[in-house]
């Protein structure tokens, strides 16, 4: 009996280093067989905009329970379904509204700033800023100390190399990303117990308080907001530094510049549209459906390309181009429907905050290695390192 393997599966290799580096060409040669086709070993391919949309918002399409190739072990809102999804994401989403997430901006602000100020010469911009950033916001919201939080990289680096479905990882990443998850809960299930005898004011402390989930939901949840509340971001910033420094855009973040054209908002939906951090996610039909016109069956699994779909020339013009005055940008960097990115207003306020703290205190920032080495992962796409210098060549 043959061994069905990754190419055949996907019609492309996800590991290979020409695909890490530069995944968008191979992209478009995958849009020319079909906005959404099946490959010859079985998987539903989204490639275009339209058919990844529809996927994302219909309720027929889930994680499910019982499908091969969702992740196994203990499982977050992230791949759960209603009605626990609806639950679970209810009781953390106070915390991460608009409004909510612009309170923190001067202290987000003030981290930048001081991680920016401590750089000088060559440095690894993903190990000084991109990392540290949000690692140290998220941190501070849950109430997690600041001397634990250096245990958490090699943890949170196996859970998400973790993220890409299961039938794509060797067994070995399946053992770390699940003995990762394992000393995760074990961290915070300690942590728990004391702030149920001393609350706070942290997220930690109103969960715990809430009395409204079980302990491996409380645990899984903490994990999630915690990984997940920093790896996208850490992609989101070294991603878009790099694109900005390629394109000699950097100085568009440049607070102390003047004009409309200085819309660090905007800029960072391109950013966030040209080179996203989360590059596709999979579904499953929960029943025989037709998308956008294709019946998919009942348990079939269709994977969503998103770094694709916000390449479609069908609905972003030149979209090989990056053009930080584009706009309005409906990308699919975040996903959409009930999925949508819950941390989203956090990342999008980190990501702006740290290359405008870049832009206004290292203008004459350059890019020692042109083409810098990314991490191997096909869910989310992020740099290994990002080498830089401040100030001239000596």
């Amino acid at each position: 009996m043959s061994t069905v393997t990754v190419l055949d599966l996907l019609g492309f290799d996800p590991f290979a280093p020409d695909f890490l580096r530069a995944p968008y060409r191979r992209y478009r040669e995958l849009r020319e067989q079909g906005p959404l086709f099946r490959t010859p070993a079985g998987m539903w391919l989204a490639t275009g905009y339209a058919p990844c949309a529809a996927l994302l918002r219909d309720p027929r399409f889930g994680h499910g329970e019982g499908p091969p190739g969702r992740n196994r072990g203990a499982r977050s809102f992230l791949t759960m379904d209603p009605p626990d999804h609806t639950r679970l994401r209810a009781l953390v989403s106070r915390a991460f509204t608009a409004r909510m997430i612009e309170r923190l901006r001067p202290r987000i602000s003030a981290i930048a700033e001081e991680l920016v100020g401590g750089m000088s010469g060559e440095v690894d911009l993903i190990s000084a800023l991109a990392y540290p950033l949000p690692v140290r916001v998220i941190s501070e919201m849950l109430g997690v100390p600041p001397e634990d939080r250096a245990r958490f990289q090699g943890w949170s680096e196996s859970l998400a190399r973790g993220l890409d479905p299961d039938f794509l990882l060797p067994e070995k990443m399946l053992a770390e990303r699940d003995a990762a998850r394992d000393e995760f809960h074990a961290y915070f299930g300690e942590l728990l117990v004391r702030r149920r005898a001393e609350p706070g004011g942290d997220l930690l402390s109103a969960l715990v308080t809430a009395d409204e989930l079980t302990t491996e939901e409380l645990l899984s949840t903490c994990v999630l907001l915690l990984v997940a509340g920093h790896e996208t971001t850490v992609n989101l910033i070294g991603n878009g530094a790099l694109a900005l420094l390629r394109h000699g855009a950097l100085h568009r973040f440049d607070e102390g510049g003047e004009g409309p054209e200085r819309n660090t908002a905007k800029a960072v939906e391109e950013l966030l549209r040209y080179d996203p951090p989360v590059q596709l996610t999979l579904r499953f039909a929960l029943e025989d459906v037709e998308l956008c016109g294709t019946p998919i069956r009942e348990g079939e699994a269709v994977m969503a390309l998103l770094g694709a779909a916000n390449r479609d020339p069908e609905m972003f013009s030149d979209p090989d181009r990056l053009d930080l005055d584009r706009g309005p940008v409906r990308h699919l960097a975040f996903g959409l429907g009930a999925h949508f990115c819950l941390g989203a207003p956090l990342a999008r306020l980190e990501g702006a905050v740290a290359l405008s703290a870049l832009a206004t205190a290292a203008p004459d920032l350059a890019l020692v290695d042109p083409t810098p080495p990314y991490k191997e992962n096909l869910t989310l796409r992020g740099l290994a390192a990002l080498p830089v210098r401040i100030g001239p060549p000596a």
